[in-house]
């Protein structure tokens, strides 16, 4: 350790650039020697090892205090949000769509992708056909333009704050059944080849809709607007049915009269109440037409309301949703740091089930009262401690993927090896793939 301390504190003083921090990445390089030891094939290879070690685990650290810093930002927003989100959402909604627009093609892809498709950082540059890391950058760019174009109109928000307020109000959950409904209308007239005008007639016809989607403000008021509508709707039509079938009674009543006022009539009247027969019953035939569409329309109207009360139970806001993923991220993290504690003292390998971790878990985290448990999860990997590709090596996965935000794509939470968890979506909810690039099966499992 005399021998070679200043090489090694130097080194991880160049990537940390903190004395207390180079401090103790010197004290864990050290402490991975003493383990490390026996397994040295010469002294003449110390110093490079020394070095490599070093530079490795000053990396590690540094993309853990980013990581870090990261989460704390995301928290403070968060906060920030809590306070005054509405207020400021209020200013924004009326123009930023606007905004959106003024944006080159490029930035404004990426700004839809990440805000309005809710897409991670990894499939933001996909999509662009660049990495992980200049998607961050562009994405930072064109919010920064976005606040620009705000200023100039009068709103004030900084540049976090805006990225927080976009992702929690920019997209609404549309009504339930609206997709089914839009899509039945386009392959019907696709089928009769009426074009325009079938368009505009159903456009006419869903005019209320699309008007209540429009002038949605966000979250759980679009859906308390929605089900108030849906309600006055429901007792219309009850209201015309009720009228509907009094109507056909009474109709059926003056049948039945005239009917045995003919059978007991004679002379020149009964002609006269022949027609008149003959005309109620053309008259009971379209009351009989209007009770069948009377029963159906009392079906929907069950089904209507049945569907308001799934709706009330079920929609949940971005902002909820977003809260969720957070608590499951960072309980798998939290899970990930007792794993990593556990390899450090059983051989380098990573616990095959949550109870040999279970002593290591912060008190803090153990007695936490939260609906989010380990039969949620599953460990997927038991190997060694050690790997080159631990941030792309899953640890730890949720078993069942969840609906998540108005575009309806799924999410599972994963933790990897070192020692990071994150969010992934698929819009089909397929994550086979995705799953089978990053999980690692070792030769002990």
């Amino acid at each position: 350790m005399t021998r070679h301390i200043n090489l090694v504190y130097s080194v991880a003083l160049r990537h940390v650039g903190d004395p207390h921090q180079a401090e103790e990445i010197t004290q864990a390089v050290f402490i991975l020697l003493a383990r490390k030891a026996p397994q040295l094939r010469h002294d003449k290879a110390l110093s490079s090892w020394l070095f490599q070690a070093t530079r490795l685990t000053a990396s590690n650290f540094v993309r853990g205090e980013t990581r870090r810093h990261r989460r704390e930002q995301e928290a403070h927003m968060q906060a920030v949000l809590d306070e005054s989100g509405n207020d400021v959402w209020r200013q924004i909604a009326p123009l930023l769509d606007s905004a959106v627009g003024s944006l080159s093609e490029k930035d404004r892809q990426a700004i839809v992708l990440r805000f309005y498709e809710g897409r991670n950082l990894r499939h933001v540059g996909a999509a662009l056909g660049v990495s992980e890391d200049a998607a961050e950058k562009r994405v930072s760019r064109a919010i920064e333009r976005l606040r620009e174009f705000l200023a100039k109109r009068g709103v004030t928000a900084g540049a976090g704050g805006l990225a927080v307020v976009i992702t929690a109000n920019a997209v609404q959950a549309a009504p339930v059944g609206l997709a089914a409904t839009l899509s039945s209308a386009a392959l019907a007239s696709a089928a009769t080849g009426s074009g325009a005008l079938t368009l505009l007639k159903f456009m006419t016809a869903t005019k209320l809709k699309t008007a209540m989607i429009a002038a949605a403000a966000a979250g759980v008021a679009t859906t308390l607007v929605i089900q108030q509508q849906s309600q006055a709707k429901i007792r219309e039509s009850d209201g015309a049915l009720q009228q509907q079938a009094d109507q056909l009674a009474r109709l059926q009543t003056e049948r039945e009269r005239l009917s045995n006022l003919l059978a007991r009539a004679n002379g020149p009247a009964a002609e006269d109440r022949l027609s008149e027969l003959l005309r109620l019953r053309a008259e009971a035939a379209i009351l009989s037409q209007q009770t069948n569409d009377l029963a159906a329309l009392q079906e929907e109207n069950h089904r209507m309301r049945e569907q308001n009360a799934q709706q009330a139970n079920q929609v949940k806001t971005p902002l909820q949703l977003k809260e969720e993923n957070y608590a499951r991220s960072l309980y798998a993290r939290d899970w990930l740091l007792a794993f990593r504690v556990y390899a450090m003292q059983n051989q380098e390998q990573f616990p095959t089930n949550f109870e040999q971790a279970a002593s290591f878990l912060p008190d803090a985290v153990a007695k936490a009262a939260t609906n989010i448990t380990t039969d949620q999860f599953e460990i997927v990997y038991h190997g060694p401690y050690e790997l080159t590709n631990g941030n792309n090596v899953i640890v730890l996965r949720e078993k069942q993927a969840r609906r998540q935000w108005p575009h309806g794509n799924s999410s599972k939470v994963y933790g990897f090896a070192d020692g990071h968890s994150e969010t992934h979506s698929e819009a089909e909810g397929n994550f086979e793939a995705w799953e089978k690039q990053r999980i690692v099966t070792p030769a002990n499992q």
